[in-house]
């Protein structure tokens, strides 16, 4: 007899997977069955049983489920680890997204007078509040934010440009490619390493738009070079646009109480609008520690052509994430932003980091505490990093890429040190540590 015949129904084995909506644990039972007859000749010997065949469409039920969008315990020292999500979102602002999100709300509407209103009048007035500009507007990302500014205000013109600013970021992000889809054209300037004002003045026509300054925020250029400040350009007569990146609010932090010394020279936004650039553009989930956004900054009638441009309503932010930022604005300008989880996790003293790894290596058994170095992560900061605290072990087999997996299984993401598995509490939350303990309980009992 066929050996496939005996193989089980489809139906067999989908009355024995749970975890998935109904259709995609019909997916996966056929897929198993059909991978077991596929597998099978006339004059097979040893068919697979259905206990195989069930055990396979688990298989594929766990991967699927593993392929869900889910949280995660952040324990790789990166703070903006762009693969798990950058910047965690704080409880007001949660809460904020809820209240917003579970019914209807003034997004377009103002209360005053029941006249229709504008997204921007919310979370981007306020952006634009604490930095010190004339008004703001929020759109899905930094990459959109340059984007709709240059072809707002440039396209079909020159955009001046310094070569050592013509930067690529994660994603394949290109300040060339950006302005090639503005419409605008580029105009390079200086060196790689050294660009001064007379560059910039030399190059300026009567097609010049705006000249641009892009802040590299995911490498530092050190030696024998030169830049020239925001300043030095704005007398110059056009509209000095910066992309920010980062989105450092202020470089003074004067929402804690001092100033980080990993932040080192990282500019601010408030210092370049102070300084007279025209408008602005910065992340939202980098040094801001908000949800994915775009932001623009500056003078009110640029950012009004910036707002009635055809793109800004394809890019513009919905109605959550523009609460969660609008909340995030009003922490920052209460003057305390030390209840932002960025924050809160940058600057937790070694001594607490210390206290709660040797509170976990209590009970995972050979864990070992050790001094590590976290970095800011996102593009952000460059060759900076920050002193940290971490738990570290050695898996028995010696397998340390076995035991990540196994500990990703556990919801924990790590990193590797060597043959060593290294929890780096600087990007955990204190109320993981627990998740994290019980992950390393499980790979070092394996």
């Amino acid at each position: 007899m066929d050996p496939r015949r005996a193989l089980p129904s489809v139906e067999r084995v989908l009355a024995q997977l749970a975890g998935l909506p109904h259709a995609l644990l019909a997916d996966a039972a056929r897929d198993a069955v059909d991978a077991a007859r596929s597998g099978l000749t006339v004059d097979a010997v040893t068919p697979p049983t259905e206990a195989d065949v069930v055990a396979d469409a688990q298989d594929r039920v766990a991967a699927a489920r593993a392929r869900l969008l889910q949280p995660l315990v952040n324990a790789t020292g990166v703070l903006l680890h762009t693969n798990l999500g950058r910047a965690p979102i704080g409880a007001e602002a949660l809460a904020a997204v809820a209240a917003v999100a579970r019914g209807a709300s003034n997004l377009e509407l103002r209360l005053s007078t029941g006249a229709r209103g504008s997204r921007h009048e919310h979370a981007g007035a306020l952006l634009a509040r604490a930095v010190g500009a004339e008004a703001g507007l929020v759109v899905n990302n930094n990459a959109a934010a340059v984007l709709l500014t240059l072809g707002a205000l440039a396209r079909d013109h020159e955009v001046v440009v310094s070569r050592g600013e013509l930067v690529e970021i994660g994603g394949g992000f290109r300040v060339p490619d950006i302005m090639a889809e503005s419409r605008c054209a580029l105009v390079e300037v200086g060196t790689t390493n050294r660009t001064r004002r007379a560059d910039y003045e030399t190059a300026i026509t009567d097609r010049t738009a705006a000249l641009l300054k892009v802040h590299a925020s995911n490498y530092r250029m050190v030696g024998f070079t030169e830049a020239a400040p925001i300043a030095d350009l704005t007398p110059l007569g056009l509209p000095v646009i910066v992309d920010a990146g980062s989105g450092l609010l202020d470089e003074t932090t004067p929402w804690l109480p001092e100033r980080p010394p990993w932040l080192r020279d990282e500019p601010g936004i408030r210092q370049a609008i102070d300084a007279g650039a025209a408008v602005v553009t910065f992340s939202g989930d980098k040094l801001l520690g908000g949800p994915q956004a775009g932001i623009i900054v500056g003078r009110a009638e640029l950012l009004d052509r910036i707002a009635r441009h055809p793109l800004a309503r394809a890019m513009r932010a919905d109605k959550m994430t523009l609460a969660a930022l609008q909340q995030v604005a009003l922490i920052y300008l209460s003057g305390d932003a030390t209840t932002i989880p960025l924050w809160q996790l940058a600057t937790t003293p070694i001594a607490d980091l210390r206290r709660r790894a040797r509170h976990i290596a209590e009970t995972v058994a050979s864990a070992t505490v050790i001094a590590t170095e976290a970095v800011a992560g996102g593009g952000s900061l460059p060759g900076l990093t920050i002193p940290s605290i971490g738990v570290a072990i050695t898996p028995a087999n010696g397998n340390a890429k076995q035991a990540m997996a196994r500990l990703r299984e556990h919801g924990v993401i790590a990193r590797t040190d060597a043959d060593r598995i290294v929890c780096d509490l600087r990007s955990v939350d204190p109320a993981d540590d627990r998740i994290v303990a019980n992950g390393l309980t499980a790979i070092t009992s394996d």
